[in-house]
């Protein structure tokens, strides 16, 4: 392990955290740490959220610094021309080793979500009671451990579905833009079978491999960096938690990707963008809305693919 990191740090609106924070994790490989949001309750209600936070991210010095700081500028130009806001250039600095793995622990506590999942920081001891389905993540090693809206919407309604599901039998899982790899551990310790998490970044790819195989689930969740329209066969229930307008652009995919009465879950919309979303689905795709579920300036859209049998 180097001795130091190159951490850059982008200070970004509250609502952009989980783009931004994504964007960084995939592009360095290595982590990224949010700060000014406290996420230290079991409890989503109990999160205290800043109108800015710092994503911060870390890179090895070996790296190509102007060359990362670009690609990353340009990302901030671009969020910030869809969302009429202006993104200040990331900040560069060097910190050891000691104080990065130190800012993980500080940042990152246990989270319950829904009624059965427990989101577990790997250095936490399992608590007495606990939920039966827990999740053992390093926030070192990437984005997506469930504290932000975006990821608590599509956990919450997904544990939902798998429920409803299994009453017939396990349900295929796709698991689009897998990140962390977060919800397609989720769908696997809730009952899915199989579970397919894809991402067109090989980075966010090998994060979410090393995710998996520390809870053990290398076995049941298979990870590629295969694009939705190579994708074979369809899924009883597919979770996509992207950009608004990538999900609009992506629906007639979607459809066809889903089983006959199967169940989507669209998340990563702001509210102002959701009859962007729910206008391009009605134009392109033959599902039938559900419902919208809303935290905060978030929101989570669900599709059914007709009837079940």
């Amino acid at each position: 392990m180097p001795d130091s990191w190159i951490e850059i740090s982008c200070d970004v609106p509250a609502e952009a955290a989980d783009i931004v924070a994504d964007f960084l994790a995939t592009l360095s490989g290595n982590g990224v740490c949010t700060e000014n949001i406290a996420v230290d309750a079991f409890s989503p209600d109990e999160i205290v959220h800043s109108a800015t936070v710092s994503i911060k991210a870390y890179f090895t010095p070996d790296l190509r610094l102007e060359q990362i700081t670009g690609r990353i500028r340009t990302f901030l130009d671009e969020l910030g021309r869809q969302s009429g806001l202006h993104y200040p250039d990331p900040a560069v600095s060097s910190v050891g080793t000691q104080d990065w793995s130190t800012s993980w622990k500080e940042h990152f506590k246990p989270l319950q979500i829904g009624k059965r999942l427990l989101i577990l920081p790997t250095w936490e001891i399992l608590p007495d009671n606990p939920v039966d389905v827990v999740l053992r993540l390093d926030p070192g090693m990437a984005f997506g451990t469930g504290g932000h809206e975006t990821t608590r919407l599509c956990l919450e309604l997904m544990e939902r579905i798998i429920e409803e599901h299994n009453c017939q039998k396990p349900p295929s899982v796709l698991d689009l833009g897998t990140g962390s790899g977060i919800l397609a551990m989720a769908a696997a310790r809730l009952g899915a079978c199989p579970v397919t998490a894809v991402d067109i970044d090989p980075l966010a790819i090998d994060v979410a491999r090393e995710n998996i195989s520390i809870n053990g689930l290398s076995e049941r969740v298979n990870c590629s960096t295969t694009p939705l329209e190579s994708l074979e066969g369809r899924f009883d229930i597919i979770l996509a938690n992207i950009l608004a307008e990538e999900l609009v652009r992506l629906s007639p995919l979607l459809d066809q990707r889903l089983s006959a009465g199967g169940d989507l879950i669209l998340s990563g919309i702001l509210a102002e963008k959701e009859s962007l979303v729910r206008d391009g689905f009605a134009r392109k795709t033959g599902m039938t809305f559900c419902e919208t579920v809303r935290q905060g300036e978030w929101l989570a859209l669900h599709y059914r693919n007709g009837d079940r049998p």
